[in-house]
């Protein structure tokens, strides 16, 4: 029968990450961090959600958080404390936030860096003289420069800010697309891909006779490399591909495959949403010739995103869309336009938001981002393992292994249990917090012969203790609905 979890006391003193790494992480632990405290309590302050959703059972025994470790504090547990929305009570439960796939928290230097702005110096970028605006203008292309650095580009007019990532694909498909794409010829995707890589290129299809073609999955649950390299033609104009799979977690050979695209002439487009915020990217390395990524997946303010491409391709791109900022001069019957990054950044950018990412990537660079890969693939394989534990439980995509790394997160369905009916349990009865649905990859899920699914997805915020609670709230949650049968 359904559990409930067991309060815990008030909520540990607040170490603010700023205070404990340097702005280049340490291989050693600061002296303070032996004094943090488990960070799975709620702040003084904590909100109680609504707790009005009938319990399933009044007399279920509680569920208790797992034992404090007596071993150094995870990174997770050193994080934890600079975001504020985890220590709250969902629905009468310690929260435990586990859709990180779909956006992630925000650290309070975020949120500070996003309250200077709009109290400070809010004005707008490029068009005025005045003190607020140059402050304003300054810290909107340093956040430029700092996702340059990030992700390695070799200029910071490679990085074009965008809404999202859906417009950084969409100003691919337009700009390029519908200037290079034929009649005859191909663009090359994997069935894996998220709806923001398909759609783009399935209407820059139909205006230009280009067909798209796609990849298919192996046997383990992955998109095939080998039919790819076998898809791989003179035909083959573009190749649109996720780096990590936002629902099988697989990791795909970016590298390689630029390689292999690039020796038949074709141009490749990364969808590094979902490997960005967890681990090391460096563009000049894989050599993309464009790589979107979204800001709220990675720490920052949503309604930001940005699409870096090669400067010789940019330049030769028209623009996306028309209006002020993006011009060099307007006259009555033409005009021209500024050259890249602002040819394709009409209009009044999100100035806070750009201001806001940068500030993200500050936090995740104080930390390392070798240091969050590393700790998310010891969570990978423990919310794996953990998951393969309970019966009647599939999970999709590969096992990990020595040589195969998944990302931190599991999509799985239970044996006669529809996965919403899966998510609404765990979030009503357990404050869990997790995805059902088919993710923004329907041609997957049907590839899977399933139309949803319900996913566990992980930052570096997260804990095995926070695993472990998901774990026994699951398990509680099946033995409801079996109950049932």
């Amino acid at each position: 029968m359904m559990a409930s979890l067991c309060h815990c006391p008030a909520s540990p003193p607040h170490h603010s990450l700023s205070k404990l790494l340097s702005p280049l992480s340490r291989p050693r632990l600061h002296p303070l961090l032996s004094n943090v405290l488990p960070i799975f309590n709620p702040s003084p302050n904590r909100i109680r959600a609504g707790d009005q959703f009938r319990r399933l059972s009044s007399s279920s025994r509680s569920v208790a958080l797992p034992p404090e470790e007596l071993d150094s504090p995870s990174l997770g547990d050193l994080t934890r404390p600079d975001f504020p929305i985890l220590h709250q009570e969902v629905n009468g439960f310690n929260l435990v936030y586990l859709d990180n796939a779909a956006t992630s928290q925000k650290p309070t230097a975020v949120l500070k860096v996003l309250n200077k702005y709009y109290e400070s110096y809010n004005s707008n970028v490029h068009r005025a003289i005045h003190s607020l605006s140059a402050e304003a203008t300054d810290a909107y292309e340093q956040a430029r420069n700092k996702v340059a650095a990030f992700i390695n580009a070799s200029k910071h007019k490679e990085i074009v800010f965008t809404r999202n990532a859906t417009e950084a694909i969409n100003l691919v498909a337009y700009s390029w697309g519908l200037s290079n794409l034929r009649s005859g010829d191909e663009i090359l995707l994997t069935i894996a891909e998220h709806h923001s890589a398909i759609v783009p290129w399935q209407l820059v299809a139909q205006k230009t006779g280009a067909s798209l073609k796609f990849v298919g999955l192996t046997k383990e649950e992955v998109p095939d490399i080998e039919q790819l390299k076998e898809l791989l033609s003179v035909k083959t104009k573009i190749v649109v591909i996720h780096h990590v799979s936002n629902m099988l977690g697989s990791v795909l050979p970016i590298e390689d495959i630029v390689g292999w695209a690039h020796s038949v002439g074709a141009k490749v487009l990364v969808d590094a949403c979902q490997s960005v915020p967890h681990m090391v990217v460096d563009v000049q390395k894989l050599d993309p010739d464009f790589l979107v990524a979204s800001s709220h997946k990675m720490c920052g303010p949503t309604g930001m995103g940005f699409l870096y491409g090669k400067s010789e391709l940019l330049s030769a791109m028209p623009p996306f869309l028309g209006g002020g900022e993006m011009i060099a001069d307007v006259f009555q019957d033409y005009s021209t336009f500024a050259e890249p990054p602002s040819r394709f950044e009409a209009g009044t950018p999100a100035i806070g938001e750009a201001i806001g990412l940068g500030a993200a990537i500050d936090y995740l660079t104080g930390i390392g981002m070798q240091r969050i890969h590393d700790y998310e693939k010891e969570l990978a394989n423990y919310l794996y393992h953990s998951l393969l534990s309970i019966p009647n439980v599939h999970i999709y995509g590969p096992a990990p292994s020595e040589t195969v790394h998944r990302a931190a997160l599991c999509s799985f369905n239970v044996e006669n249990i529809h996965p919403t009916d899966i998510a609404t349990i765990l979030d009503k009865q357990h404050g869990v917090a997790i995805r059902s649905g088919h993710h923004c990859a329907q041609p997957l899920h049907r590839s899977l012969g399933i139309s949803a699914s319900a996913r566990a997805s992980l930052y570096y915020y997260n804990t095995k203790k926070e695993i472990d609670v998901f774990i026994r709230a699951l398990k509680d949650t099946i033995d409801f609905f079996t109950s049932f049968q």
